[in-house]
């Protein structure tokens, strides 16, 4: 049986230049903003007294950079299977821009030409999720990366299929926190930011 005790904390990357305006950035690899930078900072004060036995990151630099503000204790462990969605000939194009085209589209309603799938992205995190089952059993442990698949992620945590990560709108730099309520994988705390406090124990 799963620990119950055990809770994930997600952290999606502070603000970048694309980030702030809607464009959808996939593997584009850019660094944060100032404020991303700021944005991150508070980030650190919102988990500042967890006891965290492991930190995993996407290799992109905007969520390293946010990883390496955080500079969680425990150091960082790069996990490539935290990439952002793979959004192919929409990448770095707005919503309002391609629905000026595809009236109605989104990520989750249309296919992703020259991309990934949401069930892929799902598989993806459900790699990862295990991996950090298997390594963090029994300790807390933090991930940042991104904010689709982090809202992927948080679906497949609590056994939903992957497109209801459309359910979990997550801004820049938030926090989250996955947890049990007995033997129920539930979600404890969604997109808590600029200092919000989340009490370690936080358990019922």
């Amino acid at each position: 049986m799963e620990n119950a005790d055990r809770q994930l904390l997600l952290i999606r990357h502070g603000q970048t230049e694309w980030s702030r305006v809607g464009r959808h950035t996939g593997r584009t690899d850019i660094p944060l903003t100032d404020r991303g930078r700021q944005e991150a900072l508070d980030a650190g004060k919102t988990v500042a007294g967890w006891n965290l036995s492991k930190a995993y990151c996407s290799p992109l630099i905007r969520a390293r950079e946010t990883a390496e503000i955080v500079s969680p204790d425990c150091g960082i462990t790069i996990e490539d299977n935290l990439v952002e969605w793979d959004y192919g000939d929409y990448e770095g194009i707005t919503t309002p821009d391609v629905r000026k085209e595809i009236p109605g589209w989104s990520v989750w309603t249309h296919e992703i030409i020259g991309g990934e799938t949401y069930d892929a992205v799902g598989a993806r995190a459900d790699e990862a999720l295990t991996r950090i089952r298997d390594e963090c059993p029994d300790s807390n442990a933090v991930v940042f990366a991104h904010g689709h698949y982090l809202a992927i992620m948080i679906a497949r945590w609590c056994g939903l299929p992957a497109i209801e990560g459309r359910r979990f709108a997550l801004a820049t730099a938030t926090v989250s926190l996955l947890g049990h309520h007995r033997e129920d994988r539930v979600i404890r705390a969604l997109n808590h930011r600029v200092g919000d406090v989340l009490d370690p124990p936080f358990r019922t």
